[in-house]
């Protein structure tokens, strides 16, 4: 497998949710054959899908990485462990959370990863900080930058942290 450009949302809404942040991004620098070559700005946003739980920090980063997609996904899920996640249920609070919204312009569909990930085009805390970082990047899926999406949806809930 060749280098791949690939894009990752993080997310926290427990604990001290800018700091996990930060040691998610370092932890994913750390993988094998990986590494970050950039980084979003935090956001602060409201809770998606259910309410009544704190709100979030958001970030993206851009990595470059030789991993196989669902190698990846294996490595941010032993990071998300090895932070303290537990399953909380969908959209449930959580110490951190990782996944993997672009992996260059592939498009994989299997049991627990698909990608790009699928419900990208409709969050804001997913796209307000993958614009900062990747403009231009096209949706391969969609056919659409990451501006064009971006500007197609409600940005109010997203706040620089």
């Amino acid at each position: 497998m060749h280098v791949q450009k690939v894009f990752i949302a993080i997310g926290s809404n427990l604990g001290h949710r800018a700091a996990n942040c930060a040691r998610a991004i370092e932890l994913i620098g750390r993988l094998k054959d990986t590494e970050v070559v950039g980084k979003s700005s935090l956001y602060e946003t409201e809770p998606w899908g259910v309410t009544g739980q704190p709100g979030f920090i958001n970030a993206a980063v851009e990595v470059r990485t030789s991993l196989e997609p669902e190698e990846l996904l294996r490595a941010l899920k032993s990071i998300e462990a090895g932070m303290g996640r537990k399953e909380t249920g969908r959209w449930g609070p959580r110490t951190i959370d990782l996944d993997i919204i672009f992996y260059g312009d592939m498009v994989v569909e299997k049991e627990g990863l698909t990608i790009p990930h699928p419900r990208l085009q409709e969050r804001a805390f997913v796209l307000v900080p993958l614009n900062e970082i990747a403009p231009d990047f096209m949706h391969p899926v969609l056919k659409k930058t990451v501006s064009e999406l971006t500007a197609r949806t409600d940005t109010d809930g997203v706040r620089r942290f």
